[in-house]
């Protein structure tokens, strides 16, 4: 029998673009809510437990609540809320995270879905950790860039409301600067950062696609980490994984007002990492993706490919 899955929240940008992707698929069942019953917490409870596995695609304290109805059944939970990333017992559902990831994955009942940013910062960050290139205490600034969509339903009306003019806009929109932003705990706990980064999102003038941008003064890297070998770390982590994909280095990056477009990954669910040289030994690490393939949906169909046993590149486009 083909496993059943739920997607809990099929209407809101995450949840829309996992069904797109998945539903010409044959090896599941995709469970589906009439309309009038899309939002009866009744309904959706007795399909969240008919399912095999339940995707939650729905704000924290719905998500909270619908992974309470879990616990009463077998169902098995990928949550692409903020609720529980950081929360003991769920596994971050990030398979390129470390070598362990895919298979914790596998055997989780609870993945917990990483957020859009914190995936790029994450994947960029936590193999010079790892290697020793920079230190947990290091003082780490982030600029990122987002389209709209990133913001769900109500952001894309206020954007694509002719009457705000946002589309017009010809500089990006810098947000959340009065407060810490809701990545940060996974952005620290998944990269091994003992201090808080300070983190700058901004929304810019297009639907999709996001360019995240760590700039690291040369007295952040330890003794020996030059550009190229910043560049190496990335290269051997990533060399085999078929979604993430590490620019080729060059000690003079030929760059020009479109080489670095946030939306050149679109539609896909592939994140390209680059590593940038500066003349003084700083190094600005960039990772360009969708916001809602890689950022969201894709890798939550990762995750999802994983749990039921099915290859993880199944439905996903490169």
């Amino acid at each position: 029998m083909r496993p059943k899955v739920y997607i809990d929240g099929h209407a809101g940008t995450t949840g829309l673009r996992i069904r797109e992707w998945m539903e010409q698929r044959t090896d599941v069942e995709l469970l589906t809510l009439p309309e009038k019953h899309r939002k009866d917490a009744t309904a959706r409870r007795e399909c969240l437990l008919a399912s095999n596995l339940t995707v939650l695609c729905l704000p924290d304290e719905a998500a909270r609540e619908a992974v309470q109805w879990a616990t009463t059944g077998t169902t098995r939970v990928v949550d692409a809320s903020t609720a529980h990333r950081v929360m003991p017992g769920w596994v971050y559902g990030l398979p390129e995270l470390a070598a362990e990831q895919r298979a914790a994955i596998c055997d989780a009942r609870f993945v917990a879905n990483p957020g859009c940013y914190s995936s790029a910062f994450i994947l960029l960050l936590r193999p010079l950790l790892d290697a020793g290139a920079i230190s947990p205490t290091a003082p780490i600034t982030c600029h990122a860039l987002s389209g709209y969509s990133g913001g769900g339903h109500a952001m894309i009306e206020k954007w694509e409301d002719p009457a705000t003019g946002l589309r017009a806009l010809v500089s990006e929109a810098p947000y959340a600067l009065d407060r810490v932003h809701k990545h940060i705990p996974e952005m620290m706990q998944y990269t091994g950062l003992q201090r808080e980064p300070y983190f700058e999102p901004a929304v810019g003038p297009f639907r999709c696609g996001m360019r995240v941008q760590i700039p690291l003064h040369v007295d952040v890297l330890h003794a020996g980490n030059s550009g190229r070998h910043v560049w190496e770390v990335l290269h051997e982590r990533y060399r085999n994984e078929r979604f993430v994909r590490v620019v080729p280095f060059a000690e003079r990056p030929n760059a020009n007002e479109r080489s670095f477009d946030p939306q050149a990954c679109n539609d896909t669910n592939r994140i390209e990492l680059r590593v940038l040289p500066h003349p003084s030994g700083h190094v600005l690490l960039m990772a360009v993706l969708d916001n809602l393939g890689k950022g969201a949906s894709g890798v939550a169909i990762q995750s999802i490919n994983l749990m039921l046993g099915f290859n993880e590149t199944t439905g996903l486009p490169g």
